[in-house]
C-alpha cells in the first residue's frame, strides 16, 4: 500500500472525536482531529524515525512558541534581524537599539532572536517589557542575552525553519541591519512573502548606520543585475526602505499603518479595512490608479462581509472590497501606501 493510498480506519477517526471531546477542547475541533489524523497518518506510512523526530519537534516548538505570543496578541510586534556578531560599540548597535526604543516608545513590542550582537542591542532599546525572543539551538551559540532572559521570555529552537516561521508571521514590521549570511536569508524570505503575497503586506526597512553603504550595495545589485536579467520586475523593491536614518525607519513602520487596519480574502474578494473612512471622491480616484491591478468590477466602499460579521472581525472599521487579480497580488503594498495617503486618513486615527 503506497502513502497516497493509507486510510485511517473509520473507528479510529470516531476515537479521536471521542478523545477530543474528553480532553474538553470545544473550539476548532476539526482542526484538532485533523492534526491528530495526521499523526496517526504519520505511523501508518513507511515514515522513517528521523522523518518523525523532525514533525514531533517540529510540532513541539511551535507550541511553546505559540503559547510565548499569545498574551501579546493584541500589542503590534516588530521583529529587527541582525548580526550575532555586532559589538556594542559598533554604529550599526547603536542605530538597532536607537530604532528598537522609539518603537517602544510608541507602543511596540520587538521580537529578536534573543542572542547576541544587534538582537541584544534591539533588546536593551526596547526594554525587558518590551522585549519577546525566539533563539536557536547551537553548539557554539551563547544562551539568550539578558535582557531577554531577564522575564524569561524566550522560546528555544533546534530548527532555523521553525524559527524563521515565528519571527515572521507574528510581527507586523521588519528591519533588518546590516549582518551576514543569516540576516541575508531572513531579508530575502520577506522579500519573497511579500513578492508572492505568501504574508500580508508589511512595512520592511533596511536600516544601515549613518553614511552607510551595506544595503545600498544590495539596491545597486537589483538595479544593474537582478531586474535587467528579468528574474525580479522593476518595482519589487519598491516595497522597501533603505535608509540610514532611525528616524526614517520609525516613520515607515509607523506610518504604513496610519489609515491601514488589516486585511482578509472572502472567497474571491479582498477586504482591506481602515482607521479612516473614505470620501467617494477619494474611492473613485483609487478606482482610476490601480484599475490594472483588479481582476474585474471597482474598488468599492463598504460595509463589513458576512463572514466577518459571523467571526466579529474587525466590524466596526470602514473598509473597501475588490476583487484583485491574484498574478498581482504583490502590488498590494502599492494600494495601501494610496490609502495611508489620502486626506481623509490624515487626521488622528482611532484607537
Amino acid at each position: 500500500m503506497t502513502a497516497s493510498s493509507t486510510q485511517i480506519p473509520q473507528a479510529v477517526t470516531e476515537d479521536l472525536r471521542a478523545i477530543i471531546a474528553d480532553a474538553g477542547i470545544t473550539s476548532d475541533q476539526d482542526l484538532i482531529a485533523r492534526i491528530l489524523a495526521t499523526g496517526i497518518g504519520l505511523g501508518l506510512d513507511p515514515t522513517d524515525r528521523l522523518d518523525l523526530k523532525i514533525t514531533s519537534a517540529a510540532l513541539t516548538e511551535m507550541r511553546a512558541a505559540f503559547r510565548l505570543f499569545e498574551p501579546f496578541r493584541g500589542i503590534p510586534k516588530v521583529t529587527i534581524f541582525g548580526s550575532a556578531r555586532t559589538k556594542p560599540d559598533d554604529p550599526h548597535y547603536a542605530a538597532a537599539a536607537q530604532a528598537a526604543r522609539a518603537l517602544a516608545e510608541r507602543g511596540w513590542m520587538v521580537v529578536t532572536g534573543a542572542g547576541p550582537g544587534i538582537m541584544q542591542a534591539a533588546a536593551e532599546g526596547a526594554g525587558a517589557e518590551h522585549s519577546l525572543g525566539v533563539s536557536i539551538r547551537l553548539p557554539f551559540e551563547e544562551k539568550p542575552n539578558a535582557v531577554i532572559a531577564k522575564n524569561s521570555r524566550n522560546v528555544a529552537m533546534k530548527y532555523f525553519f521553525t524559527r524563521k516561521l515565528m519571527l515572521v508571521k507574528e510581527s507586523a514590521a521588519f528591519i533588518c541591519v546590516p549582518g551576514g549570511f543569516g540576516t541575508l536569508d531572513e531579508m530575502f524570505e520577506l522579500l519573497t512573502l511579500q513578492q508572492t503575497g505568501k504574508a500580508e503586506p508589511t512595512p520592511i526597512v533596511l536600516l544601515d548606520r549613518p553614511g552607510g553603504t551595506f544595503w545600498a550595495g544590495l539596491q545597486r545589485f537589483v538595479d544593474e543585475q537582478l531586474i535587467p536579467g528579468g528574474v525580479v520586475s522593476p518595482d519589487d523593491f519598491d516595497r522597501v526602505l533603505v535608509t540610514d536614518s532611525v528616524d526614517a525607519a520609525v516613520s515607515e513602520i509607523t506610518g504604513f499603518y496610519r489609515n491601514y487596519d488589516s486585511l482578509r480574502w472572502v472567497g474571491g474578494r479582498l477586504v482591506l479595512r481602515l482607521k479612516h473612512a473614505p470620501t467617494d471622491a477619494e474611492v473613485a480616484a483609487l478606482n482610476d490608479r490601480f484599475a490594472d491591478l483588479l481582476a474585474d468590477g471597482v474598488i468599492e466602499h463598504r460595509g463589513a462581509l458576512t463572514p466577518e460579521i459571523e467571526d466579529d472581525d474587525r466590524v466596526d472599521l470602514p473598509r473597501l472590497v475588490m476583487r484583485l487579480d491574484q498574478f498581482r497580488v504583490g502590488q498590494l503594498h502599492r494600494i495601501i501606501r494610496a490609502l495611508n495617503e489620502l486626506e481623509s486618513a490624515q487626521g488622528e486615527a482611532p484607537a
